[in-house]
């Protein structure tokens, strides 16, 4: 399937010259929405993990995401007014399902999985987030670049290569691996539907209000039916803090990068920050919390990286 990219669809891009004369470029808008979304979204691993010290992790994750999602709502209706944030009934609708996969499904499967496994692992298998929009392009008959396969096989090695030292130590770690494939698939999805099959608003500011105020009303849901029990008056400073940062750049700042990217860049370059994310991740763990750095987690990282360079290659338009 080939359509334009001004319409947030797709491009299946046939080989062809390093240069073209008049092909667009990455802006440099959308060169710092990634490396927002590279490494701030890589330093709220470690954040998660002082977050749910007090507070329970469901919980932790609706209240970041409703408040961030109300925040900016109330911040684009005082900036640009009331009727800045009308939607029609679809795109509310389509909001609310992008939401749900996103934050729910993809953010909450991974907040849950810090409970067994360390911040560094759950980041790492957040990595086969682009194996799976692969599959879901495929399922929309959406043919990606033979090269872009290549990047992302490539960084499926050292994927492999990185997870391996996890030995499965931590409690439970089959659970929390199982938490974080199952969030890399809801996340993946959302995010391919929301460029293909789903009509979120137009504008991605209000897009990322409104699917942050839904993912964090069904994270709320799932809390309850997880049986989390909040109780304010526990959170310890140290929770307070790491909310506070995950509400204001891990939610306020990066989510909406990455909600504005998704209409304004290729998918599989978006898809990327999985790869650098962990590089990061892994960086705070071992600073922060003790979490080891051996030579397989250096070489892997390496070939990430690698990985990562020919996907950007391949998908900058």
């Amino acid at each position: 399937m080939t359509l334009a990219a001004s319409e947030g669809r797709f491009e299946a891009a046939a080989p062809e010259p390093a240069v073209l004369p008049g092909r667009p470029r990455m802006s440099s808008a959308a060169w710092a929405a990634l490396g927002a979304v590279y490494f701030i979204w890589g330093s709220t691993y470690l954040a998660i993990r002082y977050a749910i010290e007090s507070i329970p992790p469901l919980s932790s994750a609706a209240l970041r995401f409703t408040l961030a999602g109300l925040i900016l709502a109330a911040f684009l209706a005082i900036r640009r007014g009331p009727a800045a944030l009308r939607v029609s009934r679809r795109q509310l609708a389509s909001a609310a399902l992008i939401g749900v996969l996103l934050l729910a499904g993809g953010n909450g499967g991974v907040v849950l999985s810090e409970q067994y496994i360390p911040t560094g692992m759950s980041a790492l298998l957040v990595a086969s987030v682009p194996l799976w929009i692969v599959v879901w392009r495929l399922v929309a008959k959406d043919r990606p670049n033979p090269r872009t396969l290549v990047g992302v096989l490539i960084g499926f090695v050292g994927l492999v290569v990185l997870i391996k030292p996890g030995g499965g130590v931590a409690h439970n770690y089959f659970l929390g691996v199982a938490l974080v494939v199952v969030a890399s698939v809801s996340w993946a999805f959302g995010s391919v539907a929301s460029k293909t099959l789903l009509t979120p608003p137009k504008d991605p500011f209000v897009a990322s209000a409104y699917q942050m105020v839904f993912g964090g009303l069904g994270c709320a849901v799932a809390a309850a039916l997880h049986g989390e029990s909040f109780h304010p008056g526990a959170i310890t400073g140290t929770s307070a803090w790491a909310t506070l940062y995950l509400i204001g750049a891990g939610s306020l700042v990066a989510f909406s990068s990455y909600v504005w990217l998704l209409n304004n860049a290729p998918i599989s370059l978006v898809s990327t920050y999985a790869y650098v994310n962990p590089v990061v991740a892994v960086a705070f763990g071992a600073l922060f919390l003790g979490e080891s750095i051996t030579l397989a987690v250096v070489a892997g990282g390496l070939i990430v990286v690698l990985g990562v360079a020919v996907v950007i290659a391949t998908e900058r338009r």
